[in-house]
């Protein structure tokens, strides 16, 4: 069973197209599917084109939201509504084509746990394709995760993956980064990228520093979820070993009798600044800790057990 999550706002003029193709595409695989669409609070005409599809074909689910509550949340309510086995997520715009959705199959079927969508030629504004490079690298840094095109949004997902993820603020593209972490096995096929036709660009300046703030956590999640002083220790006590030398160095210089100056003040604010940062660390670990128990969850994450 295949499900695929296509989020809409405001793209009355994409709709049906775009139904068309999947439609065409999905009837030629072997396997059973669904298409859930969510309306994102669309203005237009995007619901109700969306319903007089979904009364023509039982397998075109909608999901309408009250208001536009983003993509990110749009693909979560996908995930938590999707019967597949495996979960492909899209644009609505049509830029994304679903011609690829078969070569995302193929590659699931080699033993990948996702496989996301590499837009190659990709076809948008000078401006937008510099903002995504920039942001890319930045990923790759980051989540050690060698992929060229986080925020392609056309992947496949296997549905007991990523079930227990959950999304907010711009995290959807960071899904692979997220559940790399619980040992996802992960892959990347180039896909085509069509220009927009109909509608405008949901794309600007605060999505993408949204995005930013997003993979600043899932940094820290990746790396100290489940030790948070590891890393406010660490600069809690270098903070505090380099006061120390700062007032040793006073002490030297000066005697007992300190002379209250800047490195003085420099030595007291790191000292005290720095135990704060390991109060931080107790405090995190004690809240991750209660978290885990709470939920009944470990830290690890188990494949498959044998005999």
């Amino acid at each position: 069973m295949i499900s695929v999550i296509v989020p809409l706002y405001n793209e009355e003029e994409n709709a049906e197209l775009l139904y068309k193709e999947l439609a065409d595409v999905l009837k030629k695989l072997k396997d059973g599917y669904e298409i859930i669409f969510i309306d994102d609070g669309s203005r237009d005409r995007t619901c109700e084109i969306l319903e007089k599809i979904s009364k023509s074909d039982k397998k075109a689910k909608v999901i309408q939201f009250r208001r536009n509550f983003g993509q990110t949340a749009a693909v979560q309510a996908g995930i938590d509504n999707a019967s597949g086995d495996i979960i492909i997520t899209m644009d609505g715009d049509l830029q994304n084509d679903p011609q690829d959705i078969p070569k995302l199959l193929e590659k699931i079927n080699e033993g990948y746990d996702i496989v996301s969508g590499w837009r190659y030629n990709r076809n948008d504004s000078f401006q937008k394709k510099i903002f995504s490079r920039f942001s890319n690298r930045l990923a790759r840094y980051l989540t050690g995760i060698g992929l060229h095109d986080f925020g392609c949004s056309l992947k496949a997902y296997r549905k007991d993956v990523i079930k227990d993820i959950r999304l907010y603020g711009e995290m959807h593209r960071y899904i692979p980064a997220v559940a790399f972490k619980d040992g996802a096995k992960i892959a990347e096929i180039k896909v085509e990228h069509r220009r927009r036709k109909f509608g405008k660009s949901k794309y600007g300046m605060g999505r993408l520093m949204r995005g930013f703030l997003d993979l600043l956590y899932i940094k820290f999640w990746m790396d100290y979820s489940a030790r948070p002083l590891h890393l406010f220790g660490f600069f809690g006590t270098a903070q505090i070993l380099l006061g120390i030398l700062f007032a040793a160095y006073n002490l030297a210089r000066y005697g007992l009798l300190l002379q209250v100056g800047p490195l003085l003040l420099l030595s007291i604010f790191l000292v005290s600044n720095g135990v704060l940062f390991v109060m931080f660390g107790f405090m995190g670990e004690i809240i991750v800790r209660t978290y885990y128990a709470s939920k009944g969850e470990t830290y690890y994450k188990i494949k498959k057990v044998v005999n």
